[in-house]
């Protein structure tokens, strides 16, 4: 173990999400002193952990999609994932119950899947075959070769571009999955990923087409003891590494000198010195919160303003007395409207009174989560962000007893009697808690115009010895993306040997 003292060249991280931890990791072992600022009690940010009356909670992700992604970070540090962390596959990796009360089960498996669309629609068969062909065509450019690049100019992009033409990266998903099936409901198992990262699929670019193949590939994966263990495991490699994590440390400001930033300021006050600073805050917060606008010209007030912003999320947490075997670990409870409902929370920015869920039992996989015999739930359902204009303050609490309605209606009936403890998440508590920019879920919406190159680069535009990680940055949203802008970090850094070090920091 380093020592926190010793005299490598020092680097801030704004923020412990996934994609903070893993940037401290990789700087940590390319010789960095590291030092985490979380303004919460814990670590984690968006993948933190609540617990309460003796239930576990993962306050956001649910899923691993790209084990391997944490696997390199272990190794960097002389490690083995498997040591430390038990990843349970899934199977199913959802099951999607149509408002007509059909079931389709996702599995990573091609001939149970073919036969899954068969039992829908069999004149879609062949369709499906073509488009999971073209999804694994989308994620060898798109994952594969793109995925790691930084795309710091505009070259970047143009070299490119033939490969976004051929595979038609201008359409939408939905457009794109709709060019080969013609089953309503298999269209939505095809196109309902893009809502995990935060993009509706009616607009978001068809690259992101390549998560239905990245499942298939890679399988979808739950960490025995849930998502909070794979923060634990990164938090105790960065000490092993001689870094630090600070909580309650929130920051009021990046520090610039000219145009280099070489510190922060806290909101206690306090000035701390340093050689880089990474932010893994939400990006538009980044700019708009933490920096002058002075010292931005790409990214302007008016800028991020204007920008188009993913949807929020309104979580309910909850316990129960009881266990549901008959409901699995993940579960999308659609709604009578997909475009519709869609258009309402991203375009029209109009609370609906339908909704669509996402129930999360993680207990399907790990009883150790709930006291014995209990069982632990989220439920997620997509809303605008607060453009809406949405008062939650007085809203949420009416809000959560329509979504328990829904429940007893289609998948849990009579369960609130069941109900030992419960707690909420709006719009408003991500921009409270988690400081994201209009209370979005995701930060920008992963259009095309608002991807690569067109999204706030990892290396910031203006600011010398600033360099962004996490969702708001490329190549996006997911826990793969946000530790693929880590990843990225590796060629855009410079070498720890490259600074030398000021007494003060």
């Amino acid at each position: 173990m380093l020592a926190p003292n010793s005299d490598r060249p020092h680097a801030i991280i704004i923020g412990s999400g996934f994609g903070g931890l893993a940037a401290a990791v990789r700087l940590g072992a390319r010789g960095y002193r590291v030092t985490i600022l979380e303004k919460l009690d814990c670590a984690g940010g968006r993948a933190s952990v609540f617990r309460q009356d003796g239930f576990t909670f993962d306050a956001g992700p649910t899923i691993v999609t790209a084990p391997f992604l944490f696997e390199e970070l272990w190794r960097l540090c002389g490690r083995e994932l498997a040591d430390d962390v038990e990843l349970k596959p899934l199977t199913p990796f959802y099951r999607i119950r149509f408002d007509d009360g059909g079931i389709f089960n996702c599995c990573g498996d091609p001939k149970t899947m073919r036969d899954e669309v068969a039992r829908f629609s069999p004149e879609d068969v062949n369709g499906y075959e073509r488009f999971m062909r073209l999804a694994e065509d989308i994620y060898a450019i798109g994952f594969e070769q793109l995925g790691h690049v930084p795309f710091t100019s505009l070259w970047d992009m143009a070299r490119v571009l033939p490969e976004l033409i051929r595979l038609k990266s201008y359409r939408s998903v939905h457009a794109l999955v709709s060019k080969h099936v013609r089953d309503p409901r298999i269209r939505f198992v095809l196109s309902f990923h893009s809502l995990f990262i935060g993009g509706n699929p009616f607009n978001v670019t068809s690259i992101y087409g390549l998560i239905s193949f990245l499942e298939r590939r890679w399988g979808v994966h739950f960490p025995m003891g849930g998502m909070g263990k794979l923060v634990e495991g990164l938090v105790r490699l960065i000490e092993e590494q001689g870094g630090e994590i600070r909580y309650d440390a929130e920051v009021q400001e990046i520090l610039i000198d000219g145009k280099t930033a070489n510190g922060v300021r806290l909101a206690n006050g306090k000035i701390i010195k340093s050689d880089i600073v990474v932010s893994n805050a939400d990006s538009a917060w980044t700019y708009h919160n933490l920096l002058p606008e002075r010292a931005r010209r790409r990214w302007n007030n008016r800028k991020l303003d204007k920008g188009r912003y993913s949807m929020g999320l309104f979580v309910w947490y909850f316990g129960t007395s009881r266990c549901y075997p008959e409901i699995p670990h993940h579960m999308i409870l659609l709604g009578p409207r997909y475009r519709e409902l869609l258009q309402d929370i991203f375009q029209k920015k109009h609370l609906a009174d339908d909704m669509s869920l996402y129930l999360h039992r993680p207990t399907a996989t790990d009883p150790a989560l709930a006291p014995e015999g209990c069982d632990a739930f989220y439920v997620l359902s997509p809303v605008p962000n607060l453009d809406a204009k949405i008062d939650w303050e007085t809203k949420a609490e009416a809000y959560r007893r329509a979504i328990a309605e829904r429940l007893n209606e289609v998948a849990l009936p009579g369960f609130e009697k069941h109900i030992v403890t419960s707690r909420t998440m709006s719009p408003l508590d991500f921009q409270h808690r988690l400081l994201s920019y209009k209370g979005a879920g995701f930060g920008l919406e992963p259009v095309l115009t608002q991807s690569a190159w067109f999204r706030p680069h990892n290396r910031s535009e203006d600011i010398e010895n600033l360099y962004l990680v996490g969702a708001g940055t490329h190549p996006g949203a997911g826990v793969p993306g946000v530790l693929s802008s880590a990843r990225i970090l590796e060629t855009i850094v410079p070498d720890a040997a490259a600074f030398k070090r000021e007494p003060d920091r």
